[in-house]
């Protein structure tokens, strides 16, 4: 990977890097891009998706049920302002 690509991503992940650690970032995920590059190009044609990674076991499922009741009038009692069950917050943008 180039510096630059390593201090953009440092950038966006709000990483500040010091000097010396730039080196090791552009190690790291070199290897890791491989890797992935790596399990792009396995032969996976004969491999059946799988739904359980043990074969004859199927996944539980619980009961599709409210577990929970609607407490937003409750919670909304507390706001400063609401209209028609929403949050009115002050313009913070022109």
């Amino acid at each position: 990977m180039k510096r630059t690509e390593i201090e953009t991503i440092a950038h966006l992940a709000r990483l500040d890097l010091a000097e010396s650690e730039v080196p090791v970032y552009q190690e790291s995920l070199a290897r890791i891009l491989d890797l992935v590059g790596e399990l792009g190009r396995a032969d996976v044609r004969g491999v059946t998706p799988m739904a359980h990674p043990l074969p004859g076991l199927s996944q539980r499922l619980r009961p599709d049920e409210v577990a929970e009741r609607d407490d937003h009038e409750r919670y909304q009692l507390n706001a400063p302002r609401v209209e028609a069950a929403l949050y009115l917050v002050p313009k913070v943008i022109e």
